[in-house]
């Protein structure tokens, strides 16, 4: 058994797309629109096939966001090396995304940042 994908409500659609396209080399598909419902999405497609539906709707609460809470916490995203893992923490903070942690070793071994995306998400960056 797989995990097929995960998905995520977002507030700007386009933005978000284009986030994980430029910094996680995400392939998009041509998107989803349900008029009826002002439903829209994307599915963006990882390197592995891991996919993310990133999905905007009118009238969906935008709760505060703590970092840390019950439920979903974060997504992390495996780049290969320490080096690639500073390279794009240092991209990210220079294009003004806020550092969260790191770069560092965790107490489990994990060579890892974490950063928030452009809505306050946490995305984890590791080897």
């Amino acid at each position: 058994m797989i995990i097929e994908h995960v998905a995520l409500f977002v507030n700007d659609l386009e933005a978000a797309r284009d986030f994980f396209i430029k910094y996680f080399d995400g392939k998009s598909n041509d998107g989803y629109r349900n008029v009826n419902t002002g439903f829209r999405s994307y599915f963006i497609t990882f390197e592995g096939g891991a996919r993310l539906e990133i999905m905007n709707k009118d009238g969906i609460a935008d709760d505060v966001k703590e970092c840390e809470h019950m439920g979903y916490n974060h997504i992390a995203f495996s780049v290969g090396s320490k080096e690639k893992v500073d390279e794009l923490t240092e991209r990210l903070k220079a294009d003004g995304y806020k550092l969260r942690k790191g770069p560092r070793t965790t107490g489990d071994g994990y060579y890892e940042s974490s950063i928030y995306d452009m809505e306050g998400n946490s995305i984890e960056i590791t080897v």
